[in-house]
């Protein structure tokens, strides 16, 4: 882990989901599904570069990506327990893609968008995601 940063606590995150409606939990659950999928096709990346040059940085980069993902999905639960549990609705998170929009500027969901500050959605440095991307 990064020594500047320090991701939020589960409880701090458990504590912020009960402010949001619910279309921006589903939301998150992309989010953080997307940023996962990200962090893994990086690390199979890493893991083929870290077998062909034995890099020490590249190696804990991989584990911290590990441990980053391991986090998230953690976090993916703590939405799930919130809808289900704390507010008794069903977990559907393919629902946020339907409230995204379409057409040619809504972005359906399906592929990253590039905004004018040239940062993609779904890939926002938020508190608490980190991890080496390639």
């Amino acid at each position: 882990m990064s020594a500047e940063s320090v991701p939020i606590s589960a409880a701090r995150f458990a504590s912020a989901l009960n402010d949001l409606p619910v279309s921006a939990l589903h939301a998150k659950v992309q989010e953080i599904r997307n940023s996962i999928a990200h962090l893994e096709l990086s690390n199979t990346e890493l893991e083929k570069y870290v077998r062909e040059e034995d890099d020490k940085d590249c190696y804990e980069a991989l584990m911290e990506n590990k441990e980053v993902i391991k986090r998230m999905e953690e976090r993916i639960e703590l939405v799930k327990r919130e809808i289900v549990e704390v507010r008794g609705l069903p977990f559907e998170p393919e629902k946020a893609n339907t409230t995204a929009g379409t057409g040619q500027n809504g972005g359906d969901g399906s592929s990253p968008t590039t905004r004018a500050s040239g940062e993609q959605n779904g890939t926002s440095e938020e508190p608490g995601e980190e991890g080496v991307f390639l």
